[in-house]
């Protein structure tokens, strides 16, 4: 183990950032046989110092991630320190035999740590609980240009990116201009007609590993999806968008005239394809 790694600590320091960044990035990065040798030693023997290893070798990478959330007004180190609570449970359920690289994985659980943080922390948690809410929260606030409102344009081309209504995006757009409110209660408030998010925060039964595996897994699929179509010649793949991926979808007819071919032979052009394509991603 080298000298920097074990004086290093994994606490975030409040006051010293700059120092810590320093620390961790003087810890050289690990090659991927070293990395696997660390993760089989963990899981096959339970080496307390391989797991340290693979964890203060991977603080640089969440402290990157972390400084991309640095727009919601809370402390960099908390962020930071968050990120670090998803590496390390990352580490624990990593398997080095799958053959993909420690970061590709951790890079969900240290994000998922640190959305949490930020909702149970930012003033808007009341709205944020379902998964269509949480999208359009953290998407909308980097589709702003400036402090200013959304152009109806605007509007209209983010609820199409992220999939939601404009009069969600508006409703979300006005929470996100709102003034701040404590996120607890003063002592001396009343329960029943004041407002603090903490008495909103999500039901503790709610299981982020379960949303992060199923994300994971639309994820896997969109990209089999998306390496299946490949495989298409490019009428094809215009045939299937057309007819199944856009949010416009075109008719038999329509796309018929396109190709200067008749209904019938697009549809079998689109049977053909589907067929591949099914081929393709199993």
């Amino acid at each position: 183990m080298s000298k920097a790694l074990a004086t290093l600590s994994m606490s975030v320091p409040q006051g010293n950032i700059e120092s810590y960044v320093t620390a961790i990035h003087s810890v050289p990065v690990l090659s991927a046989e070293q990395e696997n040798e660390l993760a089989t030693r963990y899981r096959d023997e339970g080496d307390l110092n391989a797991v340290r290893e693979l964890i203060v070798s991977h603080l640089r990478f969440v402290v990157h991630i972390a400084r991309s959330y640095s727009g919601y007004g809370l402390p960099q180190a908390d962020l930071i320190q968050e990120g670090n609570v998803g590496l390390m449970k990352a580490v624990k359920r990593f398997d080095p035999d799958v053959g993909v690289r420690l970061i590709s994985f951790a890079v969900h659980w240290i994000k998922a740590e640190i959305h949490e943080f930020v909702l149970k922390n930012w003033r808007i948690v009341k709205v944020a609980t379902t998964k269509a809410q949480r999208k359009l929260f953290f998407n909308l606030r980097s589709a702003k240009k400036n402090l200013n409102w959304l152009s109806n344009d605007e509007v209209k081309v983010v609820a199409e990116d992220l999939g939601v209504s404009e009069i969600e995006v508006r409703r979300m757009e006005s929470r996100l201009n709102s003034r701040d409110t404590a996120f607890d209660l003063p002592n001396d408030a009343d329960e029943e007609s004041s407002f603090a998010p903490a008495a909103y925060l999500e039901a503790p039964e709610s299981d982020p590993a379960q949303t992060l595996e199923q994300q994971n897994w639309e994820d896997f699929h969109q990209q089999k999806l998306s390496n299946a179509m490949q495989t298409l010649d490019e009428r094809s793949q215009d045939i299937l968008a057309s007819r199944w991926l856009n949010d416009d979808k075109s008719t038999l007819q329509e796309l018929a005239e396109k190709y200067q071919v008749s209904a019938e032979r697009i549809r079998q052009l689109e049977k053909n394809a589907m067929k591949k394509l099914k081929s393709a991603m199993s």
